[in-house]
């Protein structure tokens, strides 16, 4: 329930006379300890993430997105050239800074500057990524933008309800579960019921402070694994 009314006594929500709106995500560039995002560009990285994606060879990283898998990277190349150089979705290629390859993408979508809402999606991270810390500072270092550096309000997460190490990807990350829009959408031709996951403005301070806590080189050992799980911060952080 609402703490604001109006001259009528019905509750309203509060007020934003101060709101400026936010800043598109177009050719942002940021670095972190283990990344690089930049704008994705089809000469320069086509060829990595073709060879990236390939490691996939049982290619279970397609089957929940709604394109791919490609068989050549003319394919790849077809499908970046038509799909990832315009505004919404605005994508950017991850950089691992040890080999200096792109290894994955992801990207801004459903993008309403004036509203501050903004979407992560099409993420795709090639098994040089998955299940090691650069993937997660990629996330980091763009929720970091959206908050810190644009100032949206609304930070959305969106996958199929069965994808079930999408949503716990997005609960590890932080992101607070809200429901399931039933028969949402399709995609190669079978039904998709979608489960919505956001991180708020307020929220993000304390999201914010467990990936730092998280990201310290005193939590990993040697081997690089980590010492304490993010998803285990997180549960201790966020009572929500």
């Amino acid at each position: 329930m609402s703490d604001t009314v109006n001259d009528l006594g019905q509750p309203i929500g509060f007020p934003l006379q101060d709101w400026q709106g936010c800043e598109h995500p177009r050719n942002a560039q940021v670095q972190g300890n283990l990344c690089r995002l930049e704008p994705i560009d089809v000469d320069r990285h086509a060829s990595d993430l073709f060879a990236a994606f390939s490691q996939d060879q049982d290619r279970r990283n397609w089957t929940y997105m709604p394109y791919g898998p490609f068989e050549t990277e003319e394919a790849l190349r077809s499908w970046m050239f038509s799909t990832c150089l315009g505004d919404d979705p605005c994508f950017f290629s991850v950089i691992d800074l040890q080999t200096g390859r792109a290894v994955g993408v992801a990207s801004y979508l459903r993008i309403k500057p004036a509203l501050g809402v903004i979407e992560v999606g099409h993420i795709h991270f090639s098994p040089l990524m998955q299940a090691k810390p650069i993937s997660t500072e990629a996330m980091f270092l763009m929720m970091g933008q959206v908050f810190d550096v644009w100032g949206y309000r609304r930070y959305e997460w969106k996958c199929d309800a069965l994808n079930q190490p999408s949503c716990t990807a997005a609960q590890r990350l932080g992101f607070l579960f809200e429901g399931i829009f039933r028969q949402a959408t399709m995609y190669k031709l079978r039904n998709r019921d979608t489960a919505w996951y956001s991180i708020l403005d307020r929220e993000w301070p304390t999201v914010k402070a467990v990936f730092e806590n998280w990201l310290k080189a005193e939590n990993f050992g040697p081997d690089g694994v980590q010492k304490t799980s993010l998803s285990r911060l997180m549960t201790q952080s966020l009572e929500r």
